[in-house]
């Protein structure tokens, strides 16, 4: 069951990540749009997003949940520097979020990580 329902517009990078198709984004936790928090969704209306934490848990060796969160959001910023993958701007979105994992130290700019599945146009 979905932790919560998030709707909003903002930059998304879309990319593959082993057999998933990946997106990220930012949201705020405020009104100042800090992007403090990490998005990083399945673009799949059958999965939970738990694929990426066995990923990080399987591909990256990372036996602890900490350490998982930060190879997922290591995936996508990677991805976004890039710039080899799908970058839409102003896409208007909607996520479904089934973990919410606060970081225990800010990284990559983000102090929590969601994750779960989005909605993109198009995809």
């Amino acid at each position: 069951m979905s932790l919560t329902e998030l709707t909003a517009t903002s930059r998304v990078t879309v990319f593959p990540l082993d057999n998933l198709t990946v997106a990220y984004t930012t949201h705020s936790s405020d009104t100042r749009g800090l992007g403090d928090i990490g998005l990083v969704t399945v673009v799949d209306e059958q999965t939970d997003g738990e694929e990426l934490w066995r990923l990080a848990r399987d591909l990256g060796s990372r036996p602890q949940n900490s350490d998982q969160a930060r190879w997922i959001l290591t995936q996508a910023s990677r991805a976004r520097v890039v710039a080899a993958y799908t970058d839409l701007p102003d896409t208007k979105w909607t996520a479904r979020i089934h973990r919410r994992f606060p970081l225990d130290v800010l990284y990559a700019n983000h102090d929590v990580l969601m994750t779960g599945r989005i909605t993109l146009p198009g995809y």
